[in-house]
């Protein structure tokens, strides 16, 4: 049975499928599009030794208990079997929204998910094989658990749409760009929910053309002017632009043609190497961890985070040249919220743009971090993929509903 979005709040379930996890919140939304949350969970660590943690919308924990997750099916079944024990409208969603990386040439807003949608997405699984299988994944199973709910799905890609064509061109034939070969960038979700989140921190002036860094296992930067993407350091692929926790970012295509005709067996072992054993782990030869990286005294470890640093550095300059300027750099992901010494560097690498690190205020986490008087201001700020996908899941919902929001 399904909520309905005219009669009060209703509860909305956001599920954000990783690599290796679910993420999932409930939202309260109610009919003068006002979002609240309710409740955060994860369920950490699928296929291996699955944990399900909540805790409530103010942080104290509801559960920690390991469950049952040998893959995504599952791991969404133990989620829904915790919420229609322990919360008393789970039964009753208004809709169910999903992040999904990848929506290529076709999809550029969320959209109510149907069975040609999902083939669709289906067809962009080898453009992000890493995420967009878990993701549809987790529709198919909302959709046996759960049949009569609209399920939305909300784009990564779709932040970037907008950007000028240049950005999104490659030196390609025109007849394999007029097919959808070109740049499509990612983890638009969370630079919409810091487009969202800056102005209630620092005046118009102090971000007009700002940098965002996301970085995390997966990481990647943007140029932002007045709200909107101009360009990105991923690509055609989340393979593309800065080295990850396992992913190799930026390099030459006439490497990975060597690689694929001297070192690797064929397309599936490349793809393997390239995606799974490459970035700061490849690298390290220790951990795809930046936590476990940055506590090592091995010259491994240091050379991983020193081009990890190096890179950002790179494509800061590139991205500031793109905006034709800088007014502010934010830092968001689970490195750039949390990894003081990475922050302190990237800003004391970027001293010939304006910025400046104050020491303090960077270990206490911010949000401004940068010195007062400086001509680039420097923040930290967490971003909330989960509201953003609940307020598009809800604007959606009202448009197949034809409600008002």
């Amino acid at each position: 049975m399904s909520g309905d979005a005219g009669s009060g709040p209703a509860p909305l379930l956001v599920l954000n499928a990783g690599s290796s996890s679910v993420k999932f919140s409930v939202f309260d939304a109610g009919a003068d599009e006002s979002i609240a949350g309710r409740l955060h969970g994860e369920v950490e660590a699928v296929g291996r030794i699955a944990r399900l943690r909540v805790s409530a919308a103010d942080g104290a924990r509801l559960a920690e208990a390991p469950v049952g997750a040998a893959d995504y099916a599952a791991a969404v079944k133990s989620i829904h079997a915790w919420l229609d024990h322990n919360v008393a409208d789970a039964g009753a969603w208004a809709a169910v929204g999903h992040r999904i990386v990848h929506g290529g040439e076709r999809y550029a807003e969320p959209i109510a998910v149907d069975a040609a949608v999902l083939a669709d997405l289906d067809a962009l699984v080898p453009l992000a094989p890493l995420h967009q299988p878990q993701q549809l994944a987790a529709i198919r199973a909302m959709s046996a658990i759960a049949p009569g709910v609209t399920q939305v799905a909300c784009f990564d890609t779709a932040f970037h749409r907008g950007e000028p064509a240049l950005a999104q061109r490659y030196a390609l034939p025109r007849e394999l760009s007029a097919r959808g070969y070109h740049a499509y960038g990612f983890h638009g979700l969370s630079y919409e929910s810091i487009v969202a989140a800056l102005p209630s921190i620092a005046s118009a002036s102090m971000h007009r053309r700002a940098v965002v860094a996301h970085l995390g296992n997966g990481a990647s930067m943007c140029a932002i002017d007045c709200g909107r993407s101009v360009a990105t350091t991923m690509g055609f692929t989340a393979l593309d632009g800065l080295p990850m926790g396992s992913r190799c970012g930026a390099l030459d295509p006439g490497l990975v043609l060597h690689l694929l005709r001297h070192e690797a067996s064929d397309v599936d072992a490349l793809e393997m190497l390239l995606y799974e054993h490459s970035g700061l782990l490849g690298v390290s030869g220790i951990s795809s961890d930046m936590r476990v990286l940055l506590a090592s005294d091995a010259a491994s470890a240091r050379e991983a985070i020193d081009l990890f640093v190096y890179r950002i550095g790179r494509s800061l300059g590139s991205l500031a040249a793109a905006l034709g300027g800088l007014d502010a750099l934010v830092f968001t992901g689970g490195i750039g919220e949390n990894a003081a010494p990475i922050r302190s560097r990237v800003l004391n690498d970027a001293r010939w743009l304006g910025l400046s690190v104050d020491a303090a205020a960077n270990l206490r986490g911010g949000p401004r971090i940068s010195r007062d008087g400086e001509p680039v201001s420097a923040w930290v700020i967490a971003s909330d993929e989960n509201l953003v996908i609940a307020r598009h899941t809800w604007r959606v919902l009202a448009q197949t509903r034809g409600l008002s929001t």
